[in-house]
């Protein structure tokens, strides 16, 4: 929970730093960015005309009664209106598309670092925390775009030009209008920090029912299982409650601002018209030109009464794009050398382990001096009792991590002078936990081969892996739609998929981590057949607890303590009476009971 309030932290509104790398990914739109830039002088040159053509109106024309000079009067404002309301909309067109744009460009950029990014950055990230960088803090940077930082720049301009068009008319009322700025300064301010905190609880309360939710919606199998439904509907009300309560209080918070501004420019309001109407009086002032006045006033008085939530809209993008860069600046562990070479044909192992060191976490080692090796064409078994690092060694050889000490051996070329594409494609693992993708069945059979598979290779690799029965039962065969994770599917097929696929991709070294695990007898028969069929000929490593599927292998490995502490083949290991023994007693009797 730490994790996502630390997330809803709001920093500073304006962020020279980070307004700098987000006007460098703008940079491509320079073109969209400059038409919105010259539309802000355009607008508040017509947004100032109107007020001016109603003092002419009034002065010129309506005082004396000059209905045909009026005529031509009402028709340049109604131009102006016409010409300003399509001023607008472009310009609200052009910031919306810029925003949009910038925020396809981060999107892209954030996913592409993503794919880029080693298994040691997602064990420290919460998928949760990934999603929001993705959607939510890229849709507050796209607001900075819409609603922010052009907005701000446009009411600046528009500022600007209003107070030099009320000094030009009639510089007393003019300091007349400004004596209330200074109050006016100071309660937004005051209001403005009160209403930062107020959003920034909001948004924390708001993380806190995310997550809760989230969480609840993953469990909501064991939640049902447990009777626990009440109990849980009782939780999400008090968030819920938490949620809308300091809502309420950020609302009020920034109607309180609206109403003070719009307090303060009605008093603005009175004292111009107060002091308007002893100049009028004196005859040192017209009547057109205190209308002017009073409507410029408006116009003065409108973007503050919005700093409010402007301000908090650049807060947000602030803080979103603070955490987007952070992350776009997490430098893979994981990384292709600069220059790859091919290993060159040599007598040397398929794989080789020499004396690796390896910790997920600070010196806790996993693996100690772990050392072996696998011959081309061997099919070799690791096992072991959990906590040892046989999965680990998987994880080593196609470089999700890197070895503290020591090296990893492909066809007798260190793994981290492998090109990582390569390396990948020469070997292939299937997982206990298969990863199915939500599409069709042909395009998870042909996943990392970009359609390049022959329906004739495809058709030997499901035969091969005795998945037809399960493709013919269902009902548009290889264009039947996968659910997320292959949902849809039980554990036995998603397996049976796994291993046609890896029969599809080839490898030329083959990883097993307990692939017929969790599955019913039925389908760990047909699996075994698949495996038996996809092994041949192929180097292989097995990594089971269940001894019973590794007996047939040309050599096991037994891990102790991160180490190699025995090897032979099955029988002999059981003739030797050592751990693998052991090991194999404890699963037989498992098995029994």
């Amino acid at each position: 929970m730490r994790d996502v309030e630390h997330d809803e932290i709001l920093g500073r509104a304006f962020d020279r730093r980070l307004v700098g790398r987000l006007a460098r990914i703008a940079r491509p739109h320079h073109r969209l960015i400059a038409a919105a830039g010259v539309l802000f002088p355009l607008i508040a040159a017509f947004e100032l005309v109107q007020p001016f053509l109603v003092k002419i109106a009034i002065d010129d024309h309506i005082l004396r009664a000059d209905w045909a000079g009026l005529t031509g009067v009402a028709a340049l404002f109604l131009a102006a209106l016409a010409v300003l309301a399509i001023l607008r909309a472009v310009e609200s067109y052009l910031m919306n598309l810029t925003g949009q744009r910038v925020m396809h460009d981060l999107r892209a950029a954030i996913f592409r670092h993503l794919l880029r990014l080693d298994a040691a950055f997602y064990d420290r990230y919460a998928v949760g925390r990934l999603m929001t960088r993705v959607l939510n803090d890229v849709e507050a940077v796209n607001e900075a775009f819409t609603s922010g930082l052009f907005a701000v720049i446009g009411d600046i301009v528009t500022l600007v030009a209003v107070v030099g068009a009320m000094l030009w008319l009639d510089w007393r009322l003019a300091l007349v209008t400004f004596s209330l700025v200074p109050v006016l300064a100071a309660v937004a301010a005051w209001f403005r920090v009160r209403a930062r905190d107020a959003y920034r609880e909001v948004r924390r309360r708001l993380a806190r029912l995310n997550a809760f939710l989230q969480e609840s919606i993953q469990g909501m199998t064991v939640i049902q299982l447990f009777a626990r439904e009440a109990h849980e509907h009782r939780a999400f009300r008090r968030l819920n409650a938490d949620y809308r309560r300091m809502l309420f209080r950020s609302t009020i918070w920034e109607a309180s601002l609206y109403a003070s501004v719009e307090a303060l420019g009605s008093a603005a309001l009175a004292v111009l018209l107060w002091y308007g109407a002893r100049q009028i009086a004196a005859e040192a002032l017209t009547f057109g030109t205190l209308v002017a006045f009073i409507q410029y006033t408006t116009r003065f008085f409108l973007p503050i009464r919005d700093l409010g939530a402007k301000y908090t809209v650049m807060q947000a993008a602030m803080a979103s794009a603070e955490r987007i860069f952070e992350l776009l600046d997490v430098v893979p562990a994981v990384q292709a050398p600069p220059a790859t070479s091919r290993p060159a044909p040599t007598n040397a192992a398929a794989v080789e382990f020499s004396s690796v060191w390896f910790a997920y976490e600070d010196e806790r080692w996993v693996l100690r001096d772990c050392r072996f090796a696998v011959q081309r064409g061997e099919h070799v078994a690791i096992v072991g009792a959990t906590g040892e690092g046989k999965t680990t060694c998987a994880r080593l050889l196609n470089r999700f991590y890197d070895v503290a000490r020591g090296r990893v051996l492909l066809e007798g070329m260190d793994v981290r002078e492998w090109d990582l594409a390569a390396l990948r494609r020469h070997v292939g693992v299937i997982f206990q936990d298969t990863v199915l993708f939500t599409g069709s069945v042909e395009s998870n059979l042909q996943l990392g081969l970009d359609g390049r598979v022959t329906r004739p290779d495809l058709d030997r690799a499901i035969d091969a892996a005795h998945c037809r029965r399960l493709v013919e039962t269902l009902p548009r065969g290889l264009g039947e739609e996968l659910l997320e994770r292959g949902a849809n599917l039980s554990h036995g097929q998603r397996q049976l998929l796994a291993i046609a696929r890896a029969l599809v991709y080839n490898p030329a070294v083959l990883v097993l981590d307990e692939a017929t695990s969790s599955v019913d007898p039925e389908s760990e028969a047909l699996i075994r057949r698949a495996l038996a069929r996809l092994v041949e000929g192929r180097t292989t490593i097995t990594i089971a607890h269940r001894l019973s599927t590794v007996q047939s292998a040309d050599r096991i490995l037994v891990l102790h303590r991160g180490r190699v502490h025995e090897e032979g083949r099955h029988a002999d290991l059981l003739r030797a009476g050592g751990l693998y023994a052991r090991l194999w007693e404890i699963s037989a009797r498992t098995q029994q009971g």
